[in-house]
């Protein structure tokens, strides 16, 4: 949770503008990315992110000041892409991009500054063994390790009990080592 967000979010549900911006400028670029590893379409992403936004700003009266503001919106984000794929595929009459077989997440070796080759082989292996693990596993990896994310947090976001979320986390680690070691 980025510090100052529950204070943050508890101003903008009581009408601050500045508070609103101050939501969306912290939250649009992860809410992007994370949206990203549902679609390859960035403006469907983009436009889910912009609704979401309105959506809040028509509904702020209504909103709970007892949430984690990060995941409330990564959980928002979730469903809203979740129902624009969905009727994509009814009027489109094709295969849903959305939760499909793959949850498509790599590991981003621009996002990190690698200075060593060993580095480097290392990031490419253990995004190879991410990358075999199946979609709510690497969705829940992803969550926790690359967003921070808590299990009750992670639980919310993907509609799961915090018991399914520490199990799936749990074989995903599993898989991982014993992948790992056979390197």
């Amino acid at each position: 949770m980025i510090a100052g967000d529950t204070h943050i979010w508890n101003s903008f549900i009581n009408g601050s503008e500045v508070s609103f911006r101050q939501l969306l400028e912290n939250h649009s670029k992860s809410l992007y990315h994370y949206g990203s590893r549902y679609t390859a379409d960035s403006e469907l992403v983009k436009d889910c992110i912009q609704e979401l936004f309105i959506g809040l700003w028509n509904s702020r009266d209504r909103l709970s000041a007892e949430v984690n503001p990060r995941a409330y919106l990564m959980a928002s984000l979730r469903r809203g892409l979740h129902r624009k794929m969905q009727s994509r595929e009814k009027y489109l009459k094709y295969g849903s991009e959305f939760m499909s077989d793959h949850f498509d997440f790599q590991i981003s070796i621009e996002q990190s500054l690698i200075d060593k080759e060993s580095t480097l082989l290392l990031s490419r292996r253990m995004a190879a063994l991410v990358d075999g693990l199946p979609r709510r596993q690497k969705e829940v990896v992803y969550l926790k390790f690359f967003q921070n994310l808590g299990r009750d947090e992670i639980a919310n976001i993907m509609g799961n009990s915090p018991q399914t979320v520490s199990n799936l986390l749990q074989m995903a680690l599993k898989k991982l080592r014993l992948v790992a070691v056979s390197l």
